[in-house]
């Protein structure tokens, strides 16, 4: 077992390994990191950041599909219909319209995710690959 000794005004304290891990983490923390942590810091946050806006838009737009969905199939299926007073006979037409339509924003997700993905890397491809030439040399 390594352990650490140091010597304050007479009184000598000795820190065990695991000790001196925790004490290193809680260093490391209040000192800057090294320049080629930076680098790789920066390449993990650009390459997450391709996915993740594509992840956010596909979400929210799969959300608001399912939503106006399930609206769609309420109007058709409830009494919602009372809404439309005089036109409550038309519930049904609408209903389904509506639900298309929340169908189809709800399947547009993925094909917007492709896309928001497919532009962000080309707009990231320069940078992403010059840092991993600096890191990898």
């Amino acid at each position: 077992m390594e352990h650490n000794e140091q010597q304050t005004n007479g009184f000598s304290y000795t820190y065990s390994a695991k000790e001196q891990a925790e004490i290193q983490r809680i260093r490391d923390k209040y000192t800057p990191p090294a320049e080629a942590e930076d680098k790789m810091a920066r390449l993990r946050r650009l390459d997450a950041s391709v996915t993740g806006t594509a992840q956010a838009v596909a979400l929210v737009l799969g959300v608001l599909g399912a939503l106006v969905l399930g609206f769609g199939m309420s109007l058709c299926m409830t009494e919602l219909a009372d809404i439309l007073g005089a036109y409550s006979h038309l519930a049904m037409p609408i209903g389904i319209g509506i639900g298309v339509a929340g169908g189809i924003l709800a399947s547009l997700a993925y094909p917007i995710y492709s896309a928001i993905v497919k532009a962000r890397r080309k707009k990231l491809a320069p940078e992403i690959l010059r840092l991993v030439d600096e890191l990898t040399k």
